[in-house]
Parts: structure tokens; sequence; C-alpha cells
């Protein structure tokens, strides 16, 4: 290497692209651009061993590349020589040209100059284009102070930047120079030692390191590291000797220290490797004396397939390490041990459980979810628009975490088959765990493992058997759970179906996290009222009341008799069941909210029609004696005298008439005789009502149970006695409790009411109250029976009928004030179905017919109430019987 170079004032300019050429340095790229190939030729070819240019970094905003070159930069002597510590990477040599306004030049303000130690020239073919594979070495810094980007490639007037020898010999002469210089030999011998060990090239690098100048020495040293651009500038910018050692020695021990770092992951890498090859080993030779033995058993072949099993479950890496200690304690325990079993299917448990295994979900397509959902359910319009809801916002965002739905209703109404239905729209698999009696919190959580007899909680259980870890999961009867000395389960899925807790659910058996997140939970429930109100804030109650009779009979129709006919082997040329039979059955046999004892009589009916269609088939054999069936084709096939066992019927043969051969004369068609003779005599009727309010004290009231809607009657009648009030019906404090308040609203309005004679001042007055709830083996109790049994009450004071076509329903203050009730939708349907024309509601439960089918509302006259006296006013004809009172004087 030249002690020293002399510059000229202007240097051909060739640009690097995020790239910096240290002095002494060495780099090899190949020229393919327009400008850089001219460069070469006129500065470098034609001079040969005079030539110098310029290397100054560039840096574009983009930081894009468009020509390939080799990098190859190395540790050189004075003489020029290649060393042998080379280190290839690529780097850019581009055409930078300033007539391209789109391209953002950042020109660095300071540049090497180098000299070409080889040049060696090509042609592409077939394109004929000249390229140049030019190496350089870097020689010293300089200064641009002006640079010139308008000819064939760029140029610039320079000023050199290094010291001279009279200044160097100051520097050297510095006591903090002297100091870093110690500091970079000190870390540079070391360095080079550990390279010496590794590569078995450090000889010549310590010859360097004896003769050249350490500022020389801190260019080539920091040239042979991968360090990032701006540091690269930062040591070009470097012009003071001090500031370049310093520098210098900072990268040199940060490389040294990642090659430490490097060396002790290598060397614990290497000492797992040869802990596992001893133990493969051992295990070898185990099984080798076991073989001589005779005590060889397949249970080391059992637990190496458990491991493959657990290392393919995809488990986090905790719990990876968690499942492996549990296998070493396995391993170590001989079969007859007592915990061996239960750590065993522990461990079969661990490898079962879906950690990462999902199905794939399919597009989603909305039109057909909602056709999906239409062909299995009919009505239920509300319902079935809010699913589609919660599908558009899955589809728009798949990872969003929605709210629980729960649907609530009475039984039959289709909740589970719901639940299905989401499931089969998103193509996700489906699971149902049934919560109806369940009393232990273990059955939620699991079992500690210490016990015996230990299982996991049914949601873990049920991840197992479904195989996938982002299953549709409905929590059935969730309003059925208990509590008692083992633990709330309601409690329990609290933590279960909160979307900011269940990412990490612990099961007490699993004893490690489980993600939930990905579950959708939907739960089913008959009441809300047993739901405790913090698992009830987790859901969104969605309610399914019950169905009209016109919907019913399209369920009916369209989905009950043809899943009955199939359920028996029937078809419709067996048994036909018209309109008007269906409709007789959901008038007078069933009079629930959903569809179950509706399917039960359907499928009665087919159970008889089965019993008809065997015995003709049966009657109806292969022989000489088949004239009862007239068919041209047993006809043609069985002709007189003959004798067979079996015939082979050729393929031209037409089905359909084969099965009309065999089919009986007629179909089956059920008629209103058959009814009666295969259900029995009907069940209900519309005069029923009318018997029983044909006598005072009787009024007609609208309840509320787990099976929907129900009327319900209210009799009142008065026995002589002490003036005391007597409840039977089985009833519950709230209701009992409105009688007392019934009785006191009627007794302080006796005279605005005209119940009495002028000179009575008590009602009771030597009389009791007696008023009866029928059915009474049903339990009941609520708030909205105050306004029935106020009516019920008048009724019987003043000696007048409740009209047989009115219900009512609604809560009744002290003072006479009708409050709001809940549940109307479900009591205006019980009041349809049972044949009610008018129903007296409460005016602030108005708003609550929004939910009642259109055909509903429009046939039956609905009333409102704000006080007391507006209810009477409605239940009596001719109105209040007060006011009958003033008629009559009149």
């Amino acid at each position: 290497m030249a002690e020293s170079v002399e510059l000229p004032g202007r240097l051909a300019i060739l640009p690097f692209r995020n790239k910096v050429l240290l002095p002494g340095a060495f780099i090899r790229i190949r020229c393919t651009s327009q400008s850089s190939v001219k460069l070469v030729e006129q500065e470098l070819w034609q001079r040969e061993e005079k030539g110098l240019i310029g290397i100054l970094p560039v840096q574009d905003a983009a930081e894009t590349t468009s020509m390939d070159s080799m990098l190859s930069q190395g540790v050189g002597s004075e003489s020029g020589e290649r060393s042998s510590n080379v280190q290839v990477s690529t780097s850019d040599a581009h055409k930078v040209d300033g007539k391209n306004p789109s391209e953002v030049i950042h020109w660095h303000n300071r540049g090497v100059a180098a000299r070409a130690l080889h040049l060696s020239r090509g042609v592409e073919k077939p394109s004929g284009r000249v390229t140049y594979i030019v190496v350089l070495e870097g020689l010293c810094r300089f200064n641009i102070e002006e640079l010139n980007t308008r000819g064939p490639y760029c140029t610039a007037k320079i000023s050199p930047l290094e010291m001279t020898k009279s200044e160097m010999e100051q520097v050297e002469q510095d006591p903090d120079f002297v100091t870093l210089s110690r500091q970079f030999k000190a870390i540079a011998m070391e360095l080079i030692s550990i390279l010496e060990q590794k590569q078995k090239t450090g000889g010549r690098i310590k010859v360097l390191l004896e003769t050249l100048p350490f500022h020389k020495l801190a260019d080539i040293f920091v040239a042979s590291f991968e360090i990032s651009f701006e540091e690269q500038l930062c040591m070009l910018d470097s012009v003071d000797p001090k500031v370049r050692l310093s520098k210098a020695t900072e990268l040199v021990d940060r490389h040294l220290q990642s090659i430490r770092v490097a060396e002790k992951i290598t060397q614990k890498v290497e000492g797992q490797l040869s802990k596992s090859q001893k133990e493969y080993l051992l295990r070898q030779q185990m099984r080798a004396i076991k073989e001589e033995l005779g005590d060889n058993d397949d249970d080391e072949d059992d637990l190496a397939s458990l491991e493959r099993k657990m290392q393919n479950a995809g488990m986090p890496s905790n719990i990876w390490k968690h499942g492996q200690r549990e296998l070493r304690r396995l391993k170590k325990m001989q079969p007859q041990q007592p915990g061996y079993n239960s750590s065993r299917v522990y461990l079969d448990l661990l490898a079962d459980l879906p950690w990462q295994k999902a199905s794939e979900e399919q597009e989603l397509d909305l039109k057909a979810a909602k056709d999906h959902l239409d062909c299995d359910h009919y009505g239920l319009v509300k319902i079935k628009q809010r699913i589609i809801e919660h599908l558009a916002v899955r589809k728009l965002k798949p990872d969003a975490r929605g709210p629980v739905l729960c649907f609530v209703g009475p039984p039959g109404v289709g909740k589970t088959s719901l639940a299905s239905s989401i499931a089969a729209a998103l193509g996700r698999k489906f699971i149902r765990i049934s919560l109806g009696g369940v009393k232990d919190e273990a059955d939620i959580r699991g079992h500690r493992r210490t016990y015996i007899g230990s299982m996991p909680g049914r949601l873990i259980d049920g991840l197992k058997r479904v195989g996938v870890c982002n299953p549709v999961m409905l929590l059935d009867e969730i309003d059925k759970t208990g509590s008692d000395v083992r633990g709330d389960p309601a409690s329990a899925l609290l933590e279960v179906l909160d979307p900011e807790q269940n990412k990490s659910f612990n099961d007490h058996y699993l004893n490690v996290p489980f993600d939930l997140s990905k579950v959708i939970f939907v739960a089913t429930a008959n009441r809300m009222q047993p739901i405790p109100p913090p698992l009830l804030d987790r859901m969104e109650v969605i309610e399914l009341p019950g169905y009209t009779a016109e919907e019913k009979l399209r369920i009916a129709m369209q989905h009950l008799i043809p899943r009955v006919l199939d359920q028996h082997g029937l078809s419709s040329a067996f048994l036909q069941i018209p309109e008007d039979m269906v409709k007789l059955v959901i008038q007078r046999y069933t009079r629930e909210a959903g569809v179950r004892n509706l399917e039960r009589n359907l499928a009665a009916l087919a159970r008889a029609a089965a019993v008809r269609v065997a015995e003709r088939e049966q009657a109806v054999s292969v022989s000489k004696d088949v004239h009862k069936i007239t068919s041209p084709l047993l006809d043609n096939r069985l002709a007189e005298g003959a004798e067979m066992e079996m015939e082979v019927i050729p393929m031209g043969v037409n089905n359909h008439e084969i099965s009309n051969a065999f089919r009986i004369a007629s179909p089956l068609v059920v008629d209103e005789a058959m009814l009666e003779k295969i259900l029995g005599p009907p069940r209900f009727d519309d005069q029923e009502a009318a018997d029983r309010v044909a006598t005072p004290g009787v009024s007609v009231g609208l309840v509320w149970t787990a099976f929907g809607g129900e009327v319900q009657f209210v009799e009142a009648t008065s026995v002589v006695g002490n003036g005391e009030l007597h409840l039977t019906g089985q009833l519950g404090d709230v209701i009992k409790e409105s009688a007392q308040i019934a009785l006191t609203w009627v007794r302080a309005r006796v005279e605005d009411l005209k119940l009495a004679a002028a000179e009575e001042t008590d009602l009771l007055q030597g009389k009791d109250i007696h008023i009866h709830f029928p059915a009474g083996a049903v339990p009941k109790d609520g708030p909205s029976a105050g306004v029935t049994l106020v009516t019920a009450l008048v009724s019987l004071f003043s000696q007048k009928n409740v009209r047989a076509d009115t219900a009512m329903t609604g809560e009744m203050t002290l003072r006479g004030l009708v409050l709001p009730v809940g549940g109307v939708k479900d009591k205006v349907l019980a009041a349809h179905r049972y044949g009610i024309k008018r129903v007296i509601l409460p005016e602030r439960n108005l708003k609550d017919l929004v939910e009642v089918p259109a055909d509903v509302l429009s046939s039956l006259e609905i009333l409102v109430a704000k006080r007391m006296e507006d209810v009477l006013e409605h239940a009596f004809d001719g109105g209040c019987p007060w006011r009958q009172h003033q008629h009559s004087k009149l």
C-alpha cells in the first residue's frame, strides 16, 4: 500500500448506492450501465495503472437497486496483494443520471480515491452490451468541492483530507492517541487469536498489525465487518485519527462480543446434542438387555408413539415443556406403579387436544346462509335476521369477539336447531354440551388430578371429541344448572363466556391454560329468571316466544310431515294428511308454544298407517294366487301355473311401474273420524272459556310459563265467615300479595263501584272470600295477576259475568294504577291459540306488540288500560258495573 498518493484537482466519480469503500479495502464490481462503462473505458482501461477514480457514497430515497455487482472486502498489504480473509456480498455501482428528474439522489460530501488492480472486459449475448469487471483498492479520503453531473459520467473538483507526515507524527505522540492505540491493539489481537483458532488465517493479519499504522488498520479492520450504512459513513467521515481509532475500537469490540455469544450458543447446542445422543445410546442398550432377559414389552414403543403424537399436537412452548416433564416422569415409572395409568391418560389428553388444529371456514355467503336458515326454519324473521347480522360481522372481521347468543323460549321452538344452522353457515363443526341438572363446578372446570377418578370438564372433553379449536359450542339448558356444596357451575361459566378471560381458560384437570377465544358459544334456556345476572350480562338474549297456528301449519306441511313419514318408512303414496286435518290437530289436540306435541300426534298417525301398510304387504306374496293385484307387469311375468322363486327384472323395466305393482290400492288419507279413532276425543274446544265464565266471580287472565304463554282462570266466591281471605292453587308469595292488594282496592271503592247496599260499609262483614287458581298441581307465582284478581272480585260482588271472549294481564298498585308486565308476546299468542278475541293490556305494553305477528293482531282486539277502572270498563258487557247501576236508576 502506498504511503502517500498525489491526488489530481479533479476526479471521475463512480457513485456507490448505499455502500462505502474505505481506504485499504478492496472491492470487486461489475459495471453494466452506460455511464459506468464510459467511465471505466476512459479513466481506467486507456490509462492502465495510472488511472484514479473517486468512489462516492450516494443514497436514494427508495433505496432501490437496478444493477448487480459483487463486493469483496478484505485486508491488503502494502504491495496491494489480496488477503485470504475475503467476505463476498452484493453492492451496486449505478449510473447516476442527473437528467432523470424522478430519481432523488443524496450525494455524500466525502469519498475515497481508488485505483484499479484488475480489469476484465466482456460482451453480453445476444444484446452485445459491453460490461467490465473491476477490482478496486481504496487509497485515501477526499472532500467534494464541486460536483458536475452533466457529462457522460460524473466528475468532481476535490481536495485531499489526509494528514501530512509531520502532522501524523505529532498526533502519534499524543497520550490520548497512544492509549487508544493500545486498546485497539489488545482487542484486535484477541479477535485475531479467535479467528486463527477457527479459520487458521491469523498469520498475515498479525503481520499487518505489527507493520501498518493504527489509523490505517482502523479502516482495514472495520471494512471486513458487516456494519450498517450509517456506521460506514461515520467511519468515512472520521478524518481525525483519534476519532477514527475510537470508532474502530468500538466496532471491533462489538464484533468480538458477537463472536463470543455465537460460540456460547454453539457450545450449548453441541452439549444438548451430545446429551441426546447419550440418552439414545443408553435406551438402545436397555432395550437390548430387556430382549436378552425376555422382559421386552411394547411400553417403550407406546411411549415413543405418545411422544411423537405430543410433538405433532402443536402445543405452545410453555405447555410443551410441561408435557415433556410429565413424559420424563412417566418413562421413569413402571407400569405397575399406582400413578402410571393416570399420568398416561393425562398425556393422552394433552396430545389429543386441538391446540392449533382448526376447521377451515368456507367463504361465507350470506345469501346461502339465509336460504339455509329459511329452509330449516319457518318464520322467526327477527331471530334469523339477528343471526345473519352476526354472520355478516364475522365475514367483515373473522377474529371479531362477537356476543354470546342466548336463545330463550319454550321447548320445541327450534333453539338447538338454530345453533346447528349457525355452525353449518360458518362451515364449522358443531358440539352440544348439556348443562341440565349440573350442580358440580368440576363438570365445567374439571377435577384436580389428585382425586381418584378425576376427569376433565365438559368443555375440554367436548373439544377433544370434536377435534378442532374453533367449533360452534352449544351450552344447552343453561338455566337448569344448580348449586350445592360442590360449587356453582354458573359461576364457573363466567370465565368461559367472557372473551377477555377465556383466552387462558384453566381446567383443573388439565392444569395448563387453554385458549377458548376461537370457540363460538351459543346458549339456550327456557327462562331467564334462574340465570344469575352476572352470567346473563355476558350474553345477548334472543327470545323465541312460540308459533302461531298458521306458522305451525306451515311447519307441519313443510318439515314435520316429511320427516315423520321418513322416520316410519312411509311416503306420500302410503299416507296423506290434508291441511284441514293438520289444522284440527293443532286446534283440538295441541295448545303449546312449540311443535313437539304436534309432531308426536303426527307420528301417531304415521304408526297407524305403518301397521296397515305392513299388513297389506304381508298379504301380497308372489305365488299362483295373485289375482288380487291388478297389474299388467305381473300378468305378463307370472303366467298361470308357473312357479318361480326369484326373477331378475331387466334394466329396461320402468321402476315406477314396479313400485305401482306392489303399492296398496289407494293411499291412506286421514279424515276427522280417523283422528278421533287414533288420537282420541279432542282435548280442547273453543267453548271452554264460555263455560267457565258462565257464572259471576270468574275472570280470564294471561300468564307466562317456561312452556310459553298460558290462559289462567281465576275463581272467587264468598261464604259465611269472619272476613278472612283464603287462597288455593299452589300459589307463591308474590301472587298472594297481589290478592291482598286486589281485595283491599275493591273494599276501598265499595261506594264508587256500588258493590253493596247503602247501609253496608264492609264487604267482608260476616263472610269469607275464597280465591282459587285452577290446576292446583301446577305451582304459580308472579305479579301479573293483579288486574285479573280485581276483575274476579268485582264480578263476584256485583254478580255480573265477565265477558268470555276477553282475557287480561297487568300488575296493579294499591292506588289502582296498572303497571306493565313482561312476556306480552307469549301471552298474546296464548290468547290467540285459545280462541280469545279481546285482550286487555297495560298502556305501557303497547310497544311490545311490535313483536307480535301481524296476522295474530288482526284477529284480536287489543284494549289498553291505564287505571283499574279502564280494565273494568272493558271486561264487562256494557262497561263497569257501577255505571250499569246508574243506568238502571235512571
